[in-house]
């Protein structure tokens, strides 16, 4: 780790006076600070991540609830908003992620990241291309299978992070990966000041990934009311559920997640359906591509034919908060941290405070 300026990362529109802090991953993707600003549904669009981007972090634009035309758009808004390095963020079980990784690879974007580990062929091809493949993992042997499949770097993501998340906590799952694989190592989970940046590299991450202290800027398409939600929530007040779609899942308690954990299993199928009927007219997908999407996640799960349905469910209600407004009706997905977060900066902002407290933060470590 150097505190010395990465040159091959200036500083883009709207990038604060922090010094930069090179690591392996600011040098693998060519951003000016170790921070990444992760691809979430609905809310990592062109503005926010060209935002992060002109901050000098590594915006990566979610493509998940985009149909490949819109996800093209929407890569090329992002980049007529900045020239700085940025990523998009694929399910690499979706039915149509070959025509995604093909828009990647004629736009000519930087990084994949992937929800979900993909394939060795996916993998190659993107290196082929000169794309850095970036997966996000949950669990060490799955970091050491993508890392021998030649993946870039890997996020991992502890327990605390939003959306679905696993069960074992950032601090004993970080050191294990990194102990594992030598490729970069970027923490998630957790994580939303400076302090948490140095704590991150103390245990050998090359950088960390924010989605709720993102999500929670000025520069955020998310409506107000649903931001607000997030800025009176507690920490207990984030809860994990299986009853969105079968998977954990964390996110805010709300009336609809009691709604939905009090809801019987044809209630639930009805819900799923009614939500899977939207999500089409959106996607463009038809009720077979969805069907082998939603079986694609069951990972050798038991789910009803409700939670099979989750490539359509999920979207919707996350949509229903994160677009429509709708705190009554959406699912607020959350990181733990959301019970910390009291602000609203701009991407520049918490970007410059985020380094600054880390500086600050490695010169008082004792010598």
């Amino acid at each position: 780790m150097s505190t010395d300026r990465a040159p091959a990362a200036d500083s883009g529109p709207g990038a604060g006076d922090a010094p930069a802090l090179a690591t392996r991953l600011t040098k693998l993707v060519g951003v000016r600070h170790p921070i990444v600003q992760t691809g979430m549904g609905w809310v990592a669009g062109p503005r926010l991540v060209s935002a992060a981007a002109n901050a000098g972090a590594l915006g990566i634009l979610a493509s998940a609830t985009m149909s490949p035309d819109q996800l093209r758009s929407a890569v090329r808004e992002v980049r007529a908003r900045t020239d700085q390095p940025f990523g998009v963020n694929l399910r690499a079980d979706a039915g149509d992620a070959a025509e995604r990784v093909r828009i990647i690879v004629d736009e000519g974007v930087r990084v994949a990241s992937f929800a979900l580990a993909p394939s060795r062929e996916l993998i190659a091809r993107l290196k082929d291309a000169g794309v850095v493949v970036i997966p996000s993992i949950g669990a060490r042997r799955h970091a050491e299978k993508v890392a021998a499949w030649g993946a870039d770097a890997v996020v991992v993501q502890g327990g605390e992070g939003g959306g679905h998340t696993g069960n074992v906590a950032t601090t004993v799952l970080l050191p294990q990966v990194v102990d594992a694989v030598d490729i970069p190592v970027i923490a998630a989970g957790g994580f939303f000041d400076g302090r948490g940046l140095v704590a991150a590299l103390a245990y050998g991450a090359a950088g960390i990934a924010m989605g709720t202290r993102f999500l929670l800027t000025s520069d955020s398409t998310v409506p107000p009311a649903v931001q607000a939600r997030y800025l009176e929530a507690a920490v207990k007040d984030v809860t994990v559920t299986t009853k969105v779609d079968g998977l954990p899942h964390r996110m805010l308690r709300s009336e609809l997640v009691e709604a939905l954990e009090r809801s019987g299993r044809t209630r639930a199928l009805l819900r799923a359906v009614r939500h899977a009927a939207s999500f089409r007219k959106l996607s463009g997908l038809s009720w077979a591509q969805m069907v082998r999407d939603g079986l694609a996640m069951k990972h050798g799960k038991d789910l009803t034919w409700s939670q099979i349905l989750l490539a359509a469910n999920t979207p919707m209600l996350l949509k229903a908060s994160m677009v429509d407004g709708r705190t009554d009706l959406g699912v607020m997905a959350s990181g733990q941290v959301a019970g910390v977060i009291e602000d609203l900066p701009s991407c520049a902002e918490l970007v410059d405070r985020i380094m600054t407290e880390a500086h600050r933060s490695l010169a008082g470590l004792p010598r």
